[in-house]
């Protein structure tokens, strides 16, 4: 199964990637952690992405596409493998079409924006360790401090509401496009609500999923 994973930034679609993966036996290909591996392997093609980052300049459409296009070729890709946040533009997609790769299913998770702002402005992070919490549904035992060293914890400047609505913008102009664009070319195109916990929401896209597989 080649999957595509799209929605919001906030949706859950890193929660929800690992899920699938694990599930259903597929690697996970993120353009972060791509990007990183790729500068850490020292390839011609990391050569290129650790000159571009260490320029301070966006690394462009033409290489992130030539980088998944060498991720997929790799022996764990056999059986399939996710996509999380590529494609992230239009020319990329078409980039891909025309590199003649088949997605078979598109999965798009539906946040209103609303909810969205609420999730990510109310995320309190512990700095020193990634440990995150939430002023609402995973509140520290003491208001403002982190559970293990009693340290304060922060608000990361991407999360601030303002800033997220700024990411939601950034999100329906470049990349709510493909909505349209892959409704119109994949066979399996599944739009699910996101609003729900992790788990109920995990239980509706594997029983999803595993209907087409099954179809397969």
């Amino acid at each position: 199964m080649k999957l595509i994973l799209l929605g919001p930034p906030g949706a859950g679609k890193g929660t929800q990637a690992e899920r699938i993966c694990g599930h259903f036996g597929i690697p996970g290909i993120s353009t972060g952690n791509m990007l990183r591996d790729a500068v850490a392997s020292g390839s011609e093609l990391g050569r290129q992405v650790d000159s571009v980052m260490q320029s301070g300049a966006l690394v462009s459409d033409e290489l992130i596409v030539a980088l998944v296009l060498e991720r997929i070729q790799m022996p764990d890709c056999r059986t399939g493998y996710l996509w999380d946040g590529f494609p992230r533009t239009l020319g990329q997609a078409e980039a891909v079409r025309e590199a003649r790769i088949e997605i078979d299913v598109v999965l798009e998770l539906q946040v209103p924006d609303s909810e969205i702002v609420q999730r990510m402005s109310g995320r309190r992070v512990h700095a020193a360790s990634g440990r995150t919490y939430h002023i609402e549904h995973a509140p520290p035992a003491r208001e403002g401090l982190d559970d293990v060293t009693g340290e304060p914890l922060i608000q990361r400047d991407d999360d601030q509401a303002e800033v997220v609505l700024e990411r939601l913008e950034v999100y329906r102009r470049q990349t709510a496009p493909l909505i349209d664009y892959y409704r119109e070319r994949v066979q399996h195109y599944i739009q699910i609500d996101g609003t729900g916990s992790p788990d109920e929401l995990s239980e509706v896209i594997i029983e999803r999923l595993q209907g087409v597989v099954e179809q397969s």
